[in-house]
């Protein structure tokens, strides 16, 4: 029996010597090819350019990857609080390997993020070694400012601007933990296409954040009760108008610091433009086009409506130019001795369907008078007397809202009524300058 135990016992000695030299040879197999974590230490993400106009306004931004880099001391707590409690939250006792944890300064940057033992390995790796020669307040800044947290944004800062209009300190406690959802995967906890999925991740990482006693129960409960209230922001130029300046200032940095510098390197741009001088220049050359357009007469309307074709399908199968705002398509459904009743081209809802208010308006005659015919393409046809001479039932036609005031009447911005418009076909630019200096003000 003695004899029988001790061979046993050798053969599990031999396997177990075996697996140890199996395991240590597979770790210095992938010591060998991990790659140099030691880059980090003068790490440059890419980070976005940013142009401002003369009195400090964003007119616009230029990235491959829109990102703010923050330094660790200027993120707000609530902030880390909320990614420790939904990523790691014993990032800031263990040793590099949690199982409870990720890794993910490990996985972000120096790995794949294939599914698969090996990988696994080699991120237990390399988050030893990060542990090692960083500390935890540096993995912590490289995490929160390079993981993709969706709709572009790279990095906690972008994300708080991008989803919420607001700078990191200026977020509160709901928001904070909506966005450390996102690192799991953005497209899934989307706040439109996964609305009631993004509320309750939400609420997962506030009750962590309470069970951690980063937050209190009552803010816990505030911050539960609080709607996922997200508006994403415009990529691009920020002042509408400003595109063509915009432009030329990207041409210029591109000749002069080259595409890498321009897209990822964080450029800070102040240029001469007036923002107030550029919306004023803007709107009085928009007007002066539709004014000298008018004097050559009506063309026409855009398309006309077969018998019996749904109005709102037609209309909302059409594009409507940005830049047309606040403009938009209408068709005709009555015309009356002094009016014409109109139909708005209906906004869809996400899904692709209809809103269920059917929007409709009125034309006034005192708006359609300017739309005399042109006879050869050259002269002006008789006066208006009646919307009948312009328009017809079935008509597509372009509608602007008009209010009681130039703020939009009561605040409610409905229209009091609306005004026939024709694009104009004459095309036309301004420019301001300052003679002396040679500023581009507009």
């Amino acid at each position: 029996m003695l004899r029988v135990l001790s061979i046993v016992a050798g053969v599990f000695l031999v396997l177990a010597v075996g697996a140890l030299m199996a395991g240590g040879y597979m770790i210095w197999r992938l010591n060998q090819d991990l790659p140099d974590y030691t880059r980090l230490a003068n790490y440059e993400p890419p980070v976005m350019t940013r142009v401002h106009a003369g009195d400090g306004e964003l007119i616009g931004e230029f990235a491959r990857e829109r990102r703010l880099y923050v330094p660790i001391s200027a993120i707000p707590p609530r902030v880390v609080a909320a990614f420790l409690s939904a990523e790691d939250k014993n990032f800031y006792s263990h040793g590099g390997v949690d199982a409870m944890g990720t890794q993910q300064v490990a996985k972000n940057f120096l790995l794949s993020s294939d599914v698969t033992l090996d990988r696994k390995l080699r991120e237990a790796l390399i988050a030893i070694r990060l542990e090692q020669a960083f500390s935890k307040d540096q993995i912590l800044e490289l995490y929160l400012n390079e993981i993709y947290l969706g709709v572009g944004s790279y990095g906690v800062a972008a994300a708080a601007l991008n989803y919420f209009d607001k700078s990191l300190d200026e977020l509160t406690v709901a928001e904070a933990a909506y966005l450390a959802t996102l690192p799991k995967g953005p497209n899934n906890y989307h706040p439109y296409r996964f609305h009631d999925r993004a509320i309750a991740r939400r609420d997962w990482v506030i009750s962590r954040m309470e069970e951690e006693r980063y937050i209190t129960r009552g803010e816990a409960a505030e911050a539960r009760a609080t709607p996922l209230d997200v508006t994403l922001r415009a990529r691009g130029v920020q002042i509408r108008d400003a595109s063509y300046f915009v432009e030329q200032v990207r041409r210029e940095l591109l000749q002069k610091y080259g595409e890498q510098k321009l897209y990822e390197g964080g450029l800070s741009v102040r240029t001469t433009i007036d923002t107030h001088l550029q919306k004023i220049v803007a709107g009085e050359l928009h007007d002066g086009l539709i004014a000298y357009d008018r004097r050559h007469g009506w063309r026409g309307a855009v398309k006309k409506l077969e018998q019996g074709e749904n109005w709102q399908e037609a209309l909302s199968a059409m594009v409507v130019p940005s830049d047309l705002e606040p403009w938009t398509l209408a068709a005709v459904l009555a015309v009356a001795p002094t009016e014409v009743t109109i139909g708005i081209r209906p906004a869809r809802e996400p899904g692709g369907t209809f809103a269920e208010e059917i929007v409709k308006g009125k034309i006034p005659l005192a708006e359609i008078i300017w739309a005399r015919p042109t006879v050869n393409k050259i002269y002006l046809g008789p006066e208006v007397t009646s919307p009948r001479d312009v328009v017809s039932v079935g008509d597509v036609i372009w509608v602007s809202p008009q209010y009681t005031d130039a703020k939009g009447g009561d605040g409610k911005k409905t229209p009091d009524h609306y005004a026939l418009e024709q694009i104009p076909a004459v095309n036309g630019a301004a420019l301001a300058m300052d003679p002396h200096t040679g500023r581009v003000l507009a």
